[in-house]
């Protein structure tokens, strides 16, 4: 076999340039779609050049809602497309690679987006193309994820690429194995797929390509001479472009399932199990408009995932009609505010139709439509309903705004009474208890006048104040512009949590001021601290400071009996700063070196943990990743990492840990010798050349967990969980509490929850725990449980037992796996 294909190589360079590419295989195709780029008149280009080139065959990534443009503006082109589409044998012309709604990056949101991804978009194209077989997912952009095997399969797809050669702006893949490779998800599910060849290099003199995008002689010869005997290419062009095939005539060219069904190599495919440190990726983390377009996709999807479930819930309890055409409406418009393009080019497009300007349309129908669901312009009144959207019973405070009353009485539906306070804003604040995926029934009323509990908050001698709760101690510095100097968790025997030692202060904001030649702390100036907020519930803390001459305030909120410790900060930016690695004279695309890739510069938060031999992990789209990165930066584009931050990223020594959360999608920083942290703010130049400023203040929420044991043993999962989907108030019609179904392993969650006419549908994913079997119980009945793919074929009936109007359902998940279950018929007693 060796001398075979020493052999070869030795052939292949003796032919040069077209005449080489000519005997190789190719895969062409158009991406882009009815938002992204799609001229008005180009189906019928593209009928056309394949009428042309009867040899040739193409792979489409267009948007699903392209085609409702197409069949209404280009009927005969359209019906032409059609006719030629519909032979979808593996020898067919045609194939749909990627049938994604909005073209997500899919790493950047949740895993139930991605699945919503899928189902939206198959559905969409197959009313256009009934005959649509998906078999092979593919994508122009760096739109992969480490979970895609098990959802890829679950949909029924047979194959995967890679690739992304020539559109690598916002990163690409880690190179590894040759002509094909066992793609093996975090559950264990494979695929097999086309990677970026080992031999596939970075294209000298560009930060945009591999040597995979044209079918170089380069680029066969590496390949050949690595052993992979069918080496392809790859270029899926932007619709616009009026190339026809890529190549010309000086290419095989292919669709992915024919190459990968019929051609390839699939006998000897080595095993990769990806890591989703193997998706590497350069965005350009802390510009204030990521930011905003993060945070408004996080709360629309947060608060979607919990207004689907209590649908769920009402329909089955209340018997309230299934809202399906408003919750596609929402999930399509959230689907969309996830497109690649919206973090790629935020400022692509004309005035007042800028991705930016689209992304907050479209949440803001999604928010509208949660909101109308879950009745949150419905007055709560005196009795209300405290929701809890997710699997684990809850006890927690929450608060009830614009209380007028005085001394308040808080009794649960059992006529207990339960804490309650009024806060110096007017808001009343009391402790909730909720049962999993339901809910429980609170009353107000007024009662008589108590002392007023005191708290154990003071200011020391020195000047530093002492914060303490039920769970913490906490010691916050004015002198060092607010910083924490010290963090006993009591819970953890009285852990002390700071790196007292540290150069840097914990919560500290620290970032280099290019205009000013400076590297600037919130430590170099003295900060105002006050306690907005004092009561037995809770404290929150005030800090106001300055950052390179730029007022700032943090709020830390302290609960009793709580985890976790709320933070919020708000920076007023004067004038137009500039943060982050100094740019250089002259902007030039293909330069490798770039000020937005150094997130070291930037302005950061740091969270100097006093643990030792430190271990990071972090969550990913039905994932979690424990890091093999000495640190996080990198200041070119040929040695991009992976350093996002979707939901938390979680520093532990084995015996305790703690956990950041953030409430939208940015980079965290991490090293042997730096600390935890995530990134605020970047300003200046950044893709293409484009000035990315702020606009106005930046006002983010993140969080700290302080736990025991490793993220898993901690309950990381679950912390985050429940941060994504708080408990939320709504108005009582009835006095009666409920809950749905609940998990013996509360490491499983319930992402979603749906009806299909008279069934439910619940997704299950076992975020943290091993792979034995499990009971799931549901508060109701059903003729059958069954387990169905993504797709919705039927896979096994599960065994049920009935216990006193309860259906108890066993199964097994792998760690990391989802499950989809149908109960048929089902119906609850309430």
């Amino acid at each position: 076999m060796k001398h075979t294909i020493l052999c070869l190589a030795v052939l292949c360079t003796v032919g040069a340039g077209r005449s080489f590419a000519q005997q190789h295989y190719f895969i062409d195709g158009y991406h882009g779609g009815k938002y992204g780029h799609y001229p008005a008149g180009y189906t019928q280009y593209i009928v056309e050049q394949l009428a042309a080139h009867p040899d040739w065959k193409i792979n489409l990534e267009i948007e699903p809602e392209t085609w409702d443009v197409a069949k209404v503006e280009e009927p005969a082109a359209y019906a032409a497309l059609k006719r030629l589409f519909a032979d979808q044998s593996d020898a067919g012309r045609i194939e749909y690679v990627n049938p994604g709604y909005g073209q997500s990056y899919l790493y950047t949101s949740s895993g139930e987006s991605m699945i919503r991804q899928f189902s939206y978009g198959i559905q969409h194209i197959r009313q256009h193309f009934p005959e649509a077989v998906f078999s092979t997912y593919s994508s122009e952009e760096p739109c992969f994820t480490s979970a895609l095997p098990q959802v890829l399969l679950s949909f029924g797809f047979r194959y995967a690429s890679l690739k992304n050669p020539n559109t690598c702006w916002g990163g690409y893949t880690r190179a590894f194995g040759g002509e094909v490779v066992q793609w093996q998800g975090p559950d264990g599910s494979k695929l097999p797929a086309v990677s970026r060849y080992s031999t596939e290099a970075l294209l000298p003199h560009s930060t945009w390509q591999t040597t995979a995008w044209n079918n170089s002689s380069e680029y066969i010869q590496s390949a050949l001479a690595a052993g992979i005997r069918q080496p392809v290419g790859m270029c899926l062009q932007d619709a616009g472009w009026r190339n026809g095939p890529w190549l010309k005539q000086h290419a095989k060219y292919e669709t992915w399932r024919n190459y990968i069904g019929h051609v390839a190599d699939t006998q000897h495919a080595a095993l990769w199990k990806f890591s989703q440190e193997d998706v590497q990726v350069s965005l350009v983390w802390g510009a204030q408009v990521l930011q905003r377009i993060a945070q408004q996709v996080r709360q629309a999807e947060n608060k979607l995932a919990a207004a689907e479930k209590y649908a769920a819930i009402s329909s089955l309890v209340q018997h309230r009609s299934w809202p399906q055409t408003a919750l596609d409406s929402a999930w399509k418009s959230l689907l969309l505010s996830q497109h690649h393009d919206c973090w790629i080019v935020p400022y692509n497009g004309h005035k007042g139709d800028t991705w930016i300007d689209k992304v907050q349309h479209w949440t803001d129908n999604t928010l509208r439509v949660s909101d109308s669901i879950l009745l949150q312009k419905e007055s709560t009144g005196s009795s209300l309903r405290v929701l809890n959207t997710t699997a684990s019973s809850r006890e927690e405070w929450v608060v009830v705004p614009g209380y007028k009353g005085r001394m308040p009485v808080v009794t649960g539906n059992n006529g207990k009474e339960v804490k309650a306070y009024v806060q110096r804003d007017r808001s009343l604040i009391f402790k909730a208890r909720v049962a999993p995926m339901g809910y429980n029934v609170y009353h107000i009323s007024e009662g008589a006048k108590r002392a007023s509990a005191a708290t154990r908050n003071r200011q020391l001698s020195d000047g530093r104040y002492q914060i303490e709760t039920d769970f913490y101690k906490m010691t916050i510095d004015p002198a060092r512009g607010g910083v924490i100097t010290s963090l006993i968790a009591k819970q953890l025997n009285n852990r002390e949590m700071v790196d007292r030692k540290h150069l840097r202060g914990f919560n500290e904001l620290r970032g280099y001021f290019y205009q000013q030649s400076a590297w600037r702390s919130s430590t170099d100036t003295a900060a105002l601290v006050r306690l907005q907020e004092d009561n037995p519930a809770r404290t929150v803390i005030e800090i106001k400071g300055l950052i390179g001459g730029h007022p700032f305030t943090q709020l830390i909120t302290l609960a009793n009996a709580t985890r976790r410790i709320d933070m919020q900060l708000k920076i007023d930016w004067q004038g137009e700063p500039g943060i982050g690695a100094a740019p250089a004279e002259h902007y030039r695309v293909e330069d490798y070196h770039k000020a937005f890739y150094n997130d070291s510069f930037k302005l950061q938060v740091l969270l100097p943990l006093q643990l030792a031999q430190q271990k990071l992990s972090k969550d990913a789209p039905y994932d979690v990743t424990e890091s093999r990165l000495t640190n996080t930066f990198f200041s070119s584009w040929d040695s991009i990492k992976n350093n996002v931050l979707l939901h938390w990223a979680d520093v532990t020594d084995g015996k305790s840990g703690l956990a950041l959360l953030v409430d939208h999608t940015t980079s965290y920083v991490h090293g042997e010798n730096y600390p935890l942290g995530f990134t605020v703010q970047f300003t200046g130049t950044a893709l293409w050349g484009r000035n990315y400023t702020v606009t106005a203040p930046t006002d983010i929420h993140y969080a700290i967990v302080p736990h025991s044991g490793a993220w898993d043993a901690g309950g990381v999962s679950n912390e985050a969980a429940s941060w994504c989907e708080p408990l939320t108030l709504l108005p009582a019609d009835n006095d009666k509490a409920f809950s749905l179904l609940a998990v013996a392993d509360q490491r499983w969650q319930i992402p979603a929850l749906l009806m299909d006419g008279n069934d439910l549908l619940i997704r299950v994913y076992n975020a943290a725990g091993d792979n034995r079997e499990q009971a799931l119980t549901i508060s109701g009945t059903a003729s059958k449980a069954m387990l169905e793919q993504l797709n919705g074929q039927s896979l096994d009936m599960l065994p049920m037992q009935q216990q006193s109007g309860k259906t108890i359902i066993r199964l097994a998940i792998p760690r990391f796996g989802i499950r989809t279950i149908r109960l048929k018929d089902i119906n609850i007693q309430h």
